[in-house]
């Protein structure tokens, strides 16, 4: 399961990089504006980059990496739809940020769940 988890985090790190500044910046590029003009700035990318790779090479800080990052994003994303849900505005930008976010929220409820079910042995992989 950590290894699915890990190139889940890593599809998503691409994923996120394509719609939130590869696609922006092309449709920029397209329309003669300047680049950063649609650009969705953040690096949560990297984030998920680093928490991938820990999964896939075990770290002494991975339980805890992987558990704060969870909540945060879980918090994060959570709130943020709520927010968009209340007044959605179906734009080509914001359908594809709603789907991230759904996939965002899907892989850190997975992670969050797998890393509280296995807390001991985790923990205890952690200390050897």
């Amino acid at each position: 399961m950590l290894t699915f988890l890990g190139h889940f985090l890593y599809v998503l790190a691409a994923w996120t990089v394509t719609i939130k500044y590869l696609f922006p910046i092309g449709y920029a590029l397209g329309e003669g504006v300047p680049l950063h003009t649609y650009v969705l700035w953040d690096l949560w990318w990297a984030v998920h980059l680093w928490l991938g790779w820990a999964l896939l090479h075990w770290q002494r800080y991975t339980f805890t990496l992987g558990m704060v990052v969870s909540l945060a994003e879980i918090a994060i994303v959570v709130t943020k739809l709520i927010l968009f849900l209340a007044a959605p505005e179906w734009t080509i930008w914001r359908t594809n940020w709603f789907i991230n976010k759904l996939f965002v929220l899907a892989c850190f409820v997975l992670l969050l769940g797998y890393l509280s079910v296995n807390a001991r042995r985790l923990r205890a992989r952690a200390a050897a």
